[in-house]
């Protein structure tokens, strides 16, 4: 294999919320071949553990019993395909593909450049702001099993819906190819540039944590009800809800997992309490070998 093991490694600094305990073994593939190969050479019952920019994940203080594979910085081929067409590998952050996009005079992306993650983070949740979400643009998707087999699909294998997107087991997403609409590069650009100011006016960026922490109930929004309740700023060690947006919660320096996790109980049995409604988390959850 031609890329790089790291053992015992810690996962704080891998995740937005730079909290997580270590990982027994880390990977960095080459690129997709390389990851072909390893897959091939790890016992098929590893535990494993898809990181790209960290964002959306809790991993828990106990760390991961397994192998994380890390795909920011070594799955990253980004080309135009055609007149409307964008090959993009998972490893590509969600903000540098709508940007290309726009250089390209291709519209539809540009909800991306607000989303703190990955292209193959983006297709397994179907991430969405702004109004547009992945799928919408997807035609075809690459994945790979365990056994180091890379499969082409179409988009119609795959069952999208609201943060989540269902389709064949035991496969994980290393590349997609997207269909995009001509336009004006330079008000792509603009209107990117206008979603980022909004996000940076209405969200905490610039501070340690994981994007929303839940998904948002049918014909209302988490955030709303968590503010209506006066949570902001309710800590749990040093973890605490955002005042600049009740649906996130921020690392204050030197939270634990622990601390997020308690967090997230308090908000679900408040609003609960309160609305009868139980907030669904929109953030994954790691814990041990799962």
């Amino acid at each position: 294999m031609r890329g790089q093991w790291q053992f015992d490694e810690p996962l704080a600094r891998y995740t937005t919320w730079r909290v997580g305990g270590p990982a027994r073994r880390l990977y960095r593939p080459a690129d997709s071949a390389d990851l072909c190969d390893c897959l091939r050479q790890l016992d098929p019952n590893e535990p494993l553990l898809w990181l790209g920019l960290g964002s959306n994940l809790l991993i828990d203080d106990a760390g991961f019993n397994g192998t994380v594979i890390l795909t920011l910085g070594t799955l990253t081929q980004l080309e135009q395909r055609g007149a409307t067409r964008l090959y993009v590998e998972a490893g590509v952050s969600s903000a540098k593909l709508a940007r290309f996009a726009a250089r390209h005079n291709l519209t539809g992306s540009e909800f991306l450049a607000g989303i703190p993650g990955t292209v193959g983070g983006a297709l397994a949740m179907n991430a969405g702001a702004w109004g547009g979400e992945t799928w919408t643009l997807v035609q075809r998707v690459w994945t790979v099993d365990r056994q180091g087999q890379i499969r082409e699909r179409p988009a119609t294998d795959y069952q999208p819906a609201y943060r989540e997107v269902q389709g064949p087991a035991g496969e994980w997403f290393v590349a997609a190819e997207l269909e995009l609409t001509p336009g004006d590069g330079q008000a792509s650009q603009a209107q990117i540039r206008e979603l980022l100011a909004r996000r940076a006016a209405t969200q905490p960026i610039g501070q340690a944590s994981g994007g929303s922490v839940f998904r948002n109930p049918p014909g209302d929004h988490a955030a709303r009800l968590i503010d209506a309740l006066g949570l902001k700023g309710t800590r749990s060690g040093g973890a605490e809800v955002s005042d600049k947006h009740a649906n996130f919660i921020i690392n204050r320096g030197g939270a634990t997992a622990a601390d997020i996790i308690h967090l997230i109980a308090h908000i679900q049995q408040q609003v609960a309490q309160a609305t009868g409604i139980l907030l669904v988390p929109e953030v994954r959850r790691v814990t041990g070998d799962c």
